[in-house]
């Protein structure tokens, strides 16, 4: 009897245990975790007083948004934020700010003044906007719109001979969604984040292969360059107000070249129910009459591209780091204040709150701004090369900086909350962070997960094998990255105080415990 009463009690406990390590799904420190990574409680409370109390933030962004505006890579737009920034970094009180080169990056370019009205069959102001890295037009021209649906070499013949001196609408009219405005875009649920916490990455879809018979861009471009096009007309968006485009075709190949920008025709991106509306006139038969009037001003000589730093220096520990950033580069249609103007809002507000509580880290605290993210991860690929290297390739090799870094904690998923974080694939970490969210819980900050995602900032010290991570965050509606509709008033300003508290406490956390990191077994 005494017997099945212990077994009755061990069952009890075992199942208690197994529960405290399930908080509403995702995963909650025991109290052995708790010892083994502690948690300084009365930074965490100084933390968040400062960055609820006296949050700099929406100042910050306020700035950022509506007086230096767009940030395309070398543009002279970035040229003056980066100054902006090294200035600011200074007067949060860091230290060893520069503004470092890190590759040739073309020459600069710049949208002056942009108009496109519809004529003809009746008047409307035109929503658009010139695609980067293209040429402005010679004053304010009038021209008659065509269709121009080119797909296969073949559908080239269709169109020979007949596009001079005309604007050609170059893309298929795109589908409005409509349901993102009526459903609205929801938060993320406890059981999509713990789905998110349990089920790994899932694997991505081949490729299919390409077919020979398509024209690329480029080529078509060129086909319209031969045949005199005056103006080439796309819409990219499926969403209704927003321009979405991005840069010339070519223009990465060709490094932002001024002469391949200067010959190239110019393109311009238009709004989808304005592209719309021309495009079903010209298929009743009639015809559609447009004035525009372009003006960009493109560099005459290549210059580098730079990404920001600055630092709060480290003590005991001072030559090892703990990074934080952001990319600092936008498209060029708006702010972009949600991809990314967000996320750098929140490090300078990070480490800025860090400065006020007058934390001691032991290891260096390093904030980095990146540039040429938009285009293809330059900045913080050509900044890992070489400050740590790549064990991967022999021409790279290891740095002596590759052993000091500890973690790197990037924001680029737009403005949402934080409402966990991602391992990368480092399982050696969990128990950390489990215990670095703790205080957070309160916040909505929840949940872990071993999935791995991409496209942003904190690739390349993932590839070379270094910890680096970027933060689950909710999902935000009205919000438009990469159009022409990123400002300032869509953004969640209060989220965006909880991710600056959560980064602050995180960085601090990782700059003082006595071992880095570890990092991802191969």
């Amino acid at each position: 009897m005494k017997i099945l009463k212990f077994k009755h009690l061990l069952m009890i406990i075992m199942v208690l245990v197994a529960g405290s390590s399930v908080y509403n799904g995702q995963i909650s420190p025991s109290s052995k975790q708790i010892e083994k990574y502690p948690v300084d409680q009365a930074m965490v409370d100084n933390i968040r007083q400062e960055g609820f109390d006296h949050s700099e933030l929406s100042n910050t962004l306020s700035y950022m948004t509506d007086v230096l505006g767009a940030r395309l890579t070398n543009s002279n737009d970035m040229h003056r934020a980066q100054t902006w920034a090294t200035g600011e970094m200074g007067r949060i009180g860091l230290a060893n700010i520069q503004i470092e080169p890190f590759m040739d990056y073309g020459v600069s370019w710049d949208n002056e003044y942009f108009s496109l009205h519809l004529l003809e069959p009746d008047y409307q102001v035109m929503l658009g906007y010139p695609i980067a890295h293209t040429p402005g037009i010679n004053g304010r021209q009038k021209m008659a719109v065509v269709i121009a649906d080119i797909k296969t070499k073949s559908d080239m013949e269709k169109y020979r001979g007949k596009l001079r001196r005309k604007a050609v609408l170059s893309t298929p009219p795109p589908t409005i969604d409509i349901t993102r405005y009526r459903k609205g875009v929801q938060r993320w649920t406890d059981e999509e984040l713990r789905e998110i916490a349990e089920t790994p990455t899932p694997p991505r879809s081949p490729r299919p292969p390409r077919n020979p018979d398509l024209v690329t861009a480029v080529e078509r471009n060129a086909f319209f360059k031969k045949e005199g096009v005056a103006v080439i007309l796309e819409s990219r968006s499926g969403w209704l107000a927003a321009v979405r485009g991005f840069a010339r075709p070519g223009a990465k190949i060709d490094k932002w070249s001024r002469k391949e920008t200067k010959i190239h025709l110019p393109i311009v991106a238009v709004t989808p129910e304005h592209y719309n509306r021309m495009y079903r006139i010209l298929e009743r038969g009639l015809p559609v009459k447009i004035e525009i009037e372009i003006r960009t001003k493109v560099g005459k000589v290549v210059q580098k591209a730079s990404n920001v730093l600055g630092e709060i220096p480290g003590s005991d520990l001072k030559e090892e780091l703990v990074m934080l950033g952001a990319h600092f580069d936008t498209w060029h249609a708006s702010p972009n204040a949600s991809d990314n103007t967000s996320g750098v809002a929140v490090m300078l507000e990070a480490v800025r709150i860090l400065n006020a509580v007058g934390a001691k880290p032991r290891r260096t605290i390093r904030i980095a701004l990146w540039s040429g993210e938009e285009q293809g991860l330059h900045g913080s690929r050509e900044y890992v090369y070489k400050h740590f290297g790549n064990p991967d390739d022999p021409e790279v090799g290891i740095k002596p900086g590759y052993e000091k870094l500890s973690a790197y904690f990037n924001q680029d998923y737009g403005p949402g909350q934080y409402r966990g974080i991602y391992l990368q694939g480092n399982e050696g970490v969990r128990q950390t962070f489990t215990s670095w969210m703790k205080p957070f819980e309160d916040l909505g900050m929840t949940t872990v997960s071993l999935r791995g995602v991409g496209s942003t900032d904190h690739v390349y010290f993932d590839r070379v094998g270094l910890p680096a991570f970027q933060f689950l965050q909710d999902r935000v509606g009205g919000t438009g990255g990469h159009t022409n509709l990123d400002f300032y008033d869509t953004l969640p300003i209060e989220d965006l105080k909880k991710n600056a508290v959560i980064m602050a406490s995180f960085v601090y956390h990782a700059a003082m415990t006595e071992k880095q990191l570890p990092r991802k077994q191969k």
